[in-house]
């Protein structure tokens, strides 16, 4: 895309001279459009207020004919941008393309198509205009329709599954390479309040897309993006089937970081209002305590915010966290840890009554968190997790009565062996002590370490 092209302006657009007689001679636009077109364009923000106070409608269809009866890029940039100033300067006005004269119109069909046509300038305006106009059909009753109470032309529920499917392009591979995802997460922060919009955005698979943009941010530009993020994160913690798509995701993780680190109160608001919404679903109140939230809401509690709403989201996190705490026996929460594979060194890893108490709880599905804490040997990058999951498959070799057997059943010995060259100390230290347990025994070992 060229540079001209790509970082293009309303401003530069709207500074062009556009041949509306040239139009008209050749019939592509008519005597009337070309009246209206003469009276607005180039005319003062007051001027073309009045004019769409007066005969808002006429204006919007003049728009649409052109978008679709013109090709010319130039005029279509134009008109886009015309449209785009208007909304910008009143979004009530999107209201107007719902105006019963414009019933016969098919509203949403130019700016669909243009969608995935031409210049990122066409396209990016289409989207905005198309995210305005489409939300603005819920304060309408419903979609336009014709006389006999049938849609006309492109039903609305289409034109977002377009859009949507559109919006997570852009996220996935951006055609431009600052704009794209701003814009578009900007216009699924506004469509996401649509039920329709969410089911297809998680067919689309776009939980996972927004996941990476959840990061701390320090310009005014990456705060905007995190917190329009956020709020599409906290429009989706309201529907069942995006809720799947967050548990299996790193979201939690992603929203404890940038809540523990942010100072923006409309950031840490909506992060807030998401772990209360979350809190009593699945499996996410037992991560919250496994990931350390319930300190970070202390933390939070004493700071002088002035949000009524955040105060008492806090308030019910922090009542709420203590009731998982309180639910949660040991060995859950040791489960929780190992299968989201957070290890740390939690004092239940040391603690001898912990594996004496639930040795016999690893043999459940088949000894399901014990293969889990040697995928984390294999695949985990973290020195900490590492170093942690070796100490307690030596735990288990201790304290398991087959632990030895069973643990070279499963072949550990290999992948344990490998982090004895490992770059960390800790690392090395623990898988010492693995392989030294299962070679040597438990009692040996333990003379050894001592």
């Amino acid at each position: 895309m060229p540079t001209d092209q790509a970082e293009l302006t309303s401003d530069q657009v709207l500074r062009r001279d556009i041949p509306w007689e040239t139009y008209m001679t050749t019939k592509l636009i008519t005597g009337t459009a070309l009246q209206l077109l003469r009276r607005y364009d180039k005319k003062s923000e007051t001027e073309r207020a009045s004019l769409l106070d007066n005969d808002g409608p006429s204006y919007i269809r003049v728009f649409i004919h052109i978008l679709r009866d013109i090709q010319k890029e130039d005029t279509v940039e134009y008109v886009l941008a015309l449209i785009d100033e208007m909304l910008t300067a009143n979004p009530k006005r999107a209201s107007l393309f719902y105006d019963k004269s414009l019933e016969d119109e098919d509203i949403y069909e130019p700016f669909l198509r243009l969608l995935w046509k031409g210049r990122w300038f066409i396209q990016e305006k289409s989207s905005k205009i198309l995210t305005l106009v489409v939300s603005a059909r819920s304060n309408k009753n419903g979609p336009t329709t014709n006389g006999d109470g049938k849609k006309k032309g492109t039903s609305s529920d289409d034109v977002l599954k377009g859009l949507v499917e559109w919006l997570c392009i852009q996220l996935k591979k951006p055609a431009h390479p600052t704009r794209s995802i701003p814009s578009s997460i900007n216009c699924l922060a506004t469509l996401l309040k649509e039920p329709v919009v969410r089911s297809s955005f998680v067919q689309a698979d776009g939980v996972k897309l927004l996941v990476p943009l959840i990061s701390p941010a320090s310009t005014q530009q990456s705060i905007q993006l995190l917190y329009e993020t956020c709020l599409c994160v906290w429009l989706l913690s309201y529907y069942e089937p995006a809720i799947e798509y967050l548990a299996t995701s790193r979201a939690l993780p992603r929203l404890v970081e940038v809540v523990k680190s942010s100072t923006k109160e409309k950031v840490v608001r909506l992060i807030v209002l998401t772990f209360k919404n979350l809190l009593s679903k699945g499996t996410f109140g037992a991560q919250m305590v496994d990931l350390g939230l319930p300190q970070i809401v202390q933390s939070l509690k004493v700071q002088a915010w002035s949000d009524e709403d955040l105060l008492d989201a806090l308030n019910h996190l922090d009542e709420g966290l203590k009731d998982n705490i309180k639910k949660l026996s040991s060995f859950d929460k040791y489960k929780q840890e190992v299968l989201l594979g957070h290890l740390d060194w939690s004092p239940m890893h040391k603690d001898p009554n912990f594996w004496r108490d639930n040795i016999t709880n690893f043999e459940e599905n088949d000894f399901q968190t014990l293969r889990v804490l040697l995928t984390i040997l294999e695949t985990s990058t973290d020195p900490r997790a590492l170093a942690v999951a070796c100490y307690d498959l030596s735990q288990f070799i201790q304290y398991h009565p087959a632990g030895r057997v069973i643990v070279t059943d499963l072949k550990a010995k290999e992948r344990v062996m490998k982090l004895m060259n490992h770059e960390n100390a800790e690392v090395t230290k623990n898988a010492l002590l693995c392989i030294q347990r299962l070679f040597l025994g438990a009692k040996y070992a333990s003379f050894l370490q001592a």
